[in-house]
């Protein structure tokens, strides 16, 4: 294994456009990245990462940290990059993808790269200057949006109040999508969109099957070692709302207190008993475009447990189902005439060194080889909702994405 200190370099969205500009120029496969709060990280980059649909049970399979790395040893190295999609039917992309990769380039939270290896090979030079000295202009694209049937979203908030009058749920998230076309390179437009949105959890990674582009602030889940996190959204607000509204909304704090529980009983099914524990509760956290009330619920889980263990727990992430969660689904597809997706799936990474963070895919965009982009965006439903301020909501969440235009390539100064 091998730990290489590069230096200060390139912003995150420079670094991955070089990255794929080597990729392109050397006929690799392109790299994937999680930008934001990654394992104690801003990035962490695979420079090029072969990526395949797998079967939804391999996902994330490559096992969990044995052992803490010892000083010197890398703190990620390397592992299995990809996403798991939300379990509905068949849809656009296959139902999970990804790839692994032996060496990830990570910034530091001091604006520090370095290059992490599970094998002894030195950090190839190309690599190292796109991280330290990258120069590949912004790309081109544009998108063209549709967006969803208003009177639809509607009828469904209304189906879900029903069901929650007759006592089937206590709440349930309702989705509807955005449709659209891209011109350009989605990675192009995952580059622009962290750089104005700056999103904690997002995510790229593309391959013959198409592309994600995750915008997510969502933490679905955490393993390190035996200690599993989960930070659950619900209860949103504009960002040019007041933020202080979020605490005293009993619309909102109810949707929240109530996928807390839900949280708590996956984590439950697997914990040792009386560890499951609230460690954060309502807190007021600005996000893309809005205002989230987070929570965060953590559990000590046995040695053996297994990744495919923690999914047949807690998957799909309860801030997207419903309480319960089992009839939620079963009403949630009946609701939504298509499936979701990758969209209230996940995306992330599992290193043999450095253990598991997945995010929730929310404020995700799919494209498909031949450029179409779908963008799901809800909210949860309890009976206090009203369909206006939902399907208002809808948009908030939407905006930073669906107003996302390309950065332009600065002027060239001419010479005197």
């Amino acid at each position: 294994m091998r730990l290489q200190r590069l230096g200060p370099g390139g912003r995150p969205a420079e670094v991955l456009r070089a990255l794929h500009t080597r990729a392109r120029q050397m006929l690799l496969p392109a790299p994937a990245a999680l930008i934001g709060q990654w394992f104690g990280a801003a990035a962490v980059i695979a420079p090029h990462l072969h990526t395949q649909p797998v079967a939804p049970p391999a996902a994330f399979s490559s096992g969990h940290p044995d052992r803490p790395p010892a000083p010197g040893d890398p703190l990620i190295g390397g592992g299995w990059i990809g996403y798991l999609g939300y379990p509905d039917g068949v849809g656009r992309l296959p139902a999970a993808a990804g790839g692994w990769t032996d060496s990830v380039l990570r910034l530091d939270t001091d604006g520090c790269w370095w290059y992490e290896t599970l094998t002894d090979t030195p950090c190839p030079p190309d690599v190292a200057a796109a991280a330290l000295d990258p120069h590949t202009e912004p790309g081109h694209w544009a998108m063209r949006w549709t967006p969803p049937d208003r009177a639809s979203h509607h009828h469904n908030v209304e189906a879900c109040k029903d069901a929650i009058r007759a006592g089937e749920v206590y709440q349930s998230c309702i989705c509807t999508q955005f449709t659209g076309q891209i011109t350009g390179r989605p990675a192009d437009f995952f580059a622009d969109g962290i750089d104005r949105t700056h999103p904690t959890r997002a995510a790229y990674l593309q391959g013959p099957w198409g592309a994600v582009a995750s915008l997510s602030p969502e933490l679905y889940l955490a393993r390190h070692g035996t200690t599993v996190t989960s930070s659950p959204i619900k209860g949103t607000l504009p960002l040019t709302a007041d933020p202080a509204a979020l605490r005293v909304s009993a619309k909102d704090v109810a949707e929240n207190v109530m996928i807390v529980d839900l949280v708590r009983n996956d984590l439950g099914r697997l914990a040792v008993t009386g560890t499951v524990t609230v460690t954060d509760l309502l807190r007021v956290r600005p996000a893309p475009g809005v205002w989230h009330l987070v929570s965060t619920v953590q559990a000590q889980i046995p040695t053996a447990t297994t990744s495919a263990e923690l999914f047949e727990a807690s998957f799909p992430p309860a801030s997207v189902t419903g309480c319960p969660k089992t009839r939620a689904r079963q009403l949630i597809s009946g609701w939504e005439p298509q499936p979701r997706g990758v969209y209230c799936g996940t995306v992330g990474m599992s290193s043999p060194l450095a253990g598991l963070e997945l995010n929730v895919a929310i404020r995700t965009v799919e494209f498909t080889p031949t450029g179409g982009a779908v963008l799901g965006v809800g909210g949860g439903i309890t009976i206090d909702s009203d369909p206006a301020a939902e399907w208002q909501e809808c948009l908030d969440k939407a905006r930073s994405i669906i107003d996302l235009t390309p950065t332009r390539a600065p002027a060239l100064t001419p010479r005197p």
